[in-house]
C-alpha cells in the first residue's frame, strides 16, 4: 500500500515538473528548477515523502541540489513537453543504445523512426533491462530495439546524458534502427 501511495507521488510530481507546473501553482527557473520548499508547498506533501519518492525511484526522474544561491531546489532529470534548458551537452554516445516499447507500435517505428513526440528528446538507454522496464510500462509485448548510435554521431546526429544516464536525441531515422 505504501508503495501504491509513492507511485502516485511519483506521477504527480512528474507532471507537475514536466508537463504542467502552474496546474499547482509552480513557477520553474529557465532549467526547470523550483525551491524544494515552494514545491512541497504546492504539492502538499511531506518532506520524508519528498525524499522518499526521489530515492526510491528506480529511474531517477528528478534532481534535488543546492542552487547558486544555497537555496534547496528540485527539477526532474528529463522528459520535458515544456520549454526547459537542461544544460546538456552533446556527448558520444556507446555504439549501441536501446528504446524499449510495446510491440504493437514496431510497424510504426520501422517505418518513421523514433519520434520524441510533444517531448524534447527521444529517450534511450545504455542497457537492454532499461529499455525492458521502459517499454513495459504501457502494457502488453515489450520489443527492445537496438539503436546503432555510433553511425548516428558520425553522420552528425548529437546525443546528450541526462543526470539519471538516460540518452537523449532529437529523433532516430529508420534508418539507424538494427532491430
Amino acid at each position: 500500500m505504501e508503495r501504491d501511495r509513492l507511485v502516485k507521488l511519483s506521477k504527480r510530481m512528474s507532471k507537475a515538473l514536466r508537463h504542467n507546473p502552474g496546474r499547482v501553482g509552480l513557477v520553474l527557473d529557465a532549467a526547470g528548477w523550483v525551491p524544494v520548499d515552494t514545491f512541497l508547498t504546492a504539492m502538499g506533501i511531506s518532506r520524508p515523502d519528498l525524499d522518499a519518492v526521489v530515492a526510491g525511484n528506480d529511474k531517477q526522474r528528478f534532481a534535488i541540489e543546492h542552487g547558486p544561491d544555497g537555496v534547496e531546489r528540485i527539477r526532474a532529470n528529463q522528459g520535458h513537453s515544456i520549454a526547459v534548458d537542461l544544460e546538456l551537452r552533446p556527448q558520444s554516445p556507446p555504439e549501441v543504445l536501446y528504446h524499449g516499447t510495446s510491440a504493437a507500435v514496431l510497424p510504426s517505428i520501422r517505418a518513421t523512426g523514433l519520434n520524441r513526440g510533444g517531448r524534447h528528446h527521444v529517450h534511450l538507454s545504455a542497457d537492454t533491462a532499461t529499455a525492458h522496464r521502459v517499454g513495459a510500462r504501457r502494457g502488453g509485448a515489450v520489443v527492445i530495439i537496438t539503436v546503432n548510435a555510433a553511425a548516428m554521431a558520425a553522420d552528425g546526429h548529437d546525443f546528450y546524458r541526462s543526470a539519471n544516464g538516460v540518452w537523449l536525441t532529437e529523433s532516430v531515422p529508420p534508418a539507424y534502427l538494427l532491430t
